[in-house]
């Protein structure tokens, strides 16, 4: 598929499913008069419904970057920052080694400080966003069962076709159940079956929200278009397979029961399904990175004309630019001066410069390996893995708005999952497969073989996580799996709040729900220690 992938074309018909109430509860509200059955009334109209689902990834309203207002998806939260991806990440990186950020805006700053609340606008934006689109994917897999696409008039090779955008609707629903049972554990939970505001959500357990997922990945496996067979964008049995080795891989903080020979197993899935990785890393990030087909297993699609806003990959690359670096050098007309990491990181590198391991990417001319002062764009080295240009150094589409998709999986991943999987239960697969995927990913990071391993153990698959998935949105998860996430037995700068790190209290494994949330949802139960 083009860079212009199907969610790009979002229906303003759909403006009827486009507003969360951040003030009571999570239903969404018609905001005209456009009906369902409009939408949904033809073949065509289907894909567009799904496009919206897919859009709603990577777009935060109907007028883009100008359209903080009433046609924001996201209501309390400044438009530019309720970008699906931007709030993830920020959950998943800055209470992390990877990540520092030097602005102070209300809420911000928490994160790596640790000292977030119930109230803190970040974490109800993501919260609200996940729902949101839970609420989107709800609504397509009401409208598409084999008995309203018959009722419509729709047979044959269309109504076959609208199954497989239904069971894609249900993995993006799994997959946003799966962020929510990650970083918040029991929330509310809602499905087709469920009226809007018939009701308030009941709350389920993260045990329970677990099984859920696993069911709808596994009974969704027959309608899903078969490994790098979908349009680019979307997702196929790979991306479901990635997502339940994933979800494997911690079941043991989720629900107390480890899974590592399933997580090794459906790993293994993808890993047999013909993906290679790609010759250069550097090349990862780049605006033409939706060349990556070989590598990216399921991405969110920016476009720097057709999906502006300040959110993903334009977020990630401004932000990190600052000091005195050329923000023309990577594809982008300025620089926000806010992202850094810390110490911890590049310390895992044999250099700072990429020399030896070329996954190592920081920008370093004025910069201070130590930080004195977090709001101090000098104090830490800048990251420069996100880069607004093409692989062949060639312009992007804008300078403003990223070209660079994220890969929400990709194979190097599914190599760590497998060797980490091994290694914790050895009957789990093959120690010498494993040791072989991991030194394919060592291959590409050096250039030659000098980077290979003879041995590895499970701190070797932490830091070697860091080193290849650094900035992914993958870290807080990986530090809760190794319990070394709020616990003294790992420390980095400013963890905590404190300038030489510290152990934080064992609440913040799991984020708080809104106090919003709690207070107009007699169902629910906040989060211990919040």
């Amino acid at each position: 598929m083009r860079k212009t992938p199907i969610k790009i074309y979002v229906l303003a018909a759909l403006l009827s499913m486009s507003a969360v109430s951040c003030k009571k509860d999570l239903n969404l509200l018609p905001t005209n008069d456009i009906t369902a059955t409009t939408v949904y009334s033809t073949p065509a109209g289907y894909k567009q419904a799904l496009a919206k689902v897919y859009g709603s990834y990577a777009l935060t309203g109907n007028k883009g970057p100008a359209g903080d207002d009433g046609t924001k998806d996201i209501q309390g939260i400044d438009e530019g920052t309720s970008d699906f991806y931007r709030l993830y990440w920020q959950a998943q990186e800055l209470p992390t080694d990877e990540a520092v950020i030097g602005w102070g805006d209300a809420g911000l700053p928490d994160f790596h400080n640790m000292s977030w609340s119930s109230n803190n606008g970040f974490l109800k934006g993501l919260y609200y966003r996940s729902f949101y689109q839970i609420t989107l994917a709800n609504d397509f897999i009401r409208q598409s069962t084999d008995g309203m696409i018959s009722s419509r008039g729709i047979s044959g090779n269309d109504a076959t076709a609208i199954r497989a955008y239904r069971a894609e609707a249900r993995f993006l629903r799994a997959y946003q159940y799966s962020v929510l049972m990650d970083l918040f554990g029991n929330v509310p939970f809602v499905t087709e079956n469920d009226d809007l505001g018939a009701s308030l959500p009941k709350q389920i357990a993260r045990k329970d929200l677990f099984s859920y997922v696993e069911s709808e990945l596994k009974a969704i496996d027959g309608d899903l278009v078969a490994a790098r067979q979908n349009e680019y964008g979307r997702a196929d049995k790979a991306a479901a397979y990635a997502l339940l080795a994933r979800i494997y891989l911690n079941a043991n903080v989720y629900t107390g029961t480890p899974r590592y020979n399933d997580a090794a197993t459906y790993a293994k899935r993808v890993i047999d399904a013909g993906y290679s990785l790609i010759g250069n890393y550097r090349n990862l990030m780049t605006a033409d990175n939706n060349l990556n087909t070989s590598e990216f297993i399921l991405t969110i699609n920016y476009d720097g004309v057709r999906t502006q806003g300040y959110g993903g990959t334009t977020f990630l690359l401004h932000a990190s630019i600052g000091g005195s670096e050329s923000a023309a050098s990577r594809g982008a007309d300025g620089g926000w001066a806010g992202l850094r990491t810390t110490k911890n990181l590049v310390n895992l590198f044999p250099d700072n410069t990429g020399a030896a391991d070329k996954r190592a990417q920081f920008y370093t001319n004025g910069q201070s390996l130590e930080i004195n002062n977090v709001s101090n764009f000098t104090d830490g080295y800048a990251i420069t893995k996100y880069r607004n240009l093409k692989a062949n150094g060639g312009a992007p589409s804008n300078l403003t708005f990223a070209d660079i998709d994220v890969p929400l999986f990709r194979l190097s991943e599914m190599y760590l999952i497998y060797a980490e999987s091994v290694l914790r239960n050895p009957s789990a697969g093959d120690l010498v497969t494993a040791l072989g995927y991991v030194n394919l990913i060592r291959a590409r990071a050096y250039g030659n073989a000098t980077g290979a391993v003879t041995t590895i153990n499970l701190d070797f698959i932490l830091d070697e996580r860091a080193r290849e998935l650094y900035w992914e949105a993958q870290r807080r998860t990986d530090l809760i799996r190794y319990d070394r996430f709020v616990t003294g037995a790992y420390l980095w700068p400013f963890k905590a709040g404190v300038i030489g790190g510290r152990a934080s209290d064992a609440n913040h494994n799991l984020y708080p729900l809104p106090v919003a949330d709690v207070t107009s949802n007699t169902n629910l139960k906040q989060n211990p220690g919040y």
